[in-house]
């Protein structure tokens, strides 16, 4: 732990190797999951369930991890850790849904898509490249790449401001001082008994 002229903590460059490591270690993590886990054509009733319940497990995610963000000791190192997981399971959920729906039905998109192809697809519209080599065809699959074209504004604005915002809410938080234990604001009145006469 260093302590800035502030008074304000900084992490030790072994806890940020530490963190960096590890938001490293999820993303590889994520990658390995997505090539691996078995992936079954689904109709277009049934990848949509699936859909949303990833996208709500996403966002109870994303809701955790900016609690955890004013929580934390380091709020700027949790963050880098909630853009880590985040970001990544973002970009794997939208993929995993494309390469299904391409095997349930191939003429989905301007080609077949394998589990490189689909994740490079959702890349490209993350980042509004746009090679145009892979394109949706089926009203499904454009419907799929219009919700992610609109959730890419979200996560570039709305989950990037209210992390930062978290971030900030943290600091704030460890830098006030803690309050003082309730005391009366003014002293305690003498005791003005009279005392028996004798």
């Amino acid at each position: 732990m260093v302590v800035e002229a502030g008074g304000a903590e900084t992490p030790s460059w072994r806890r940020i190797t530490l963190v960096l490591t590890r938001s490293l270690a999820t993303v590889a993590l994520l990658v390995v999951v997505y090539f691996a886990a078995p992936l079954h054509p689904q109709e277009d009733t049934g990848t949509l369930v699936l859909f949303l319940a990833g996208f709500v497990a996403l966002v109870a995610m994303i809701v955790w991890q900016l609690r955890a963000i004013v929580g934390a000791r380091y709020p700027g190192l949790r963050a880098v850790e909630a853009f880590a997981s985040a970001i990544p399971l973002f970009l794997l959920l939208f993929a995993t849904t494309y390469v299904v729906v391409a095997a349930a039905r191939p003429d989905t998109f301007t080609e077949s898509l394998d589990r490189v192809d689909g994740l490079y697809f959702t890349v490209t519209v993350f980042a509004t490249v746009g090679f145009g080599d892979i394109a949706p065809v089926s009203s499904t699959a454009r419907i799929l790449v219009t919700v992610q074209m609109v959730a890419d504004l979200l996560v570039l604005g709305l989950l990037v401001n209210s992390v930062l915002e978290a971030v900030r809410r943290g600091r704030s938080r460890r830098s006030s001082p803690d309050p003082a234990p309730d005391t009366p604001d003014t002293p305690a009145a003498p005791d003005h008994r009279e005392e028996p006469s004798r």
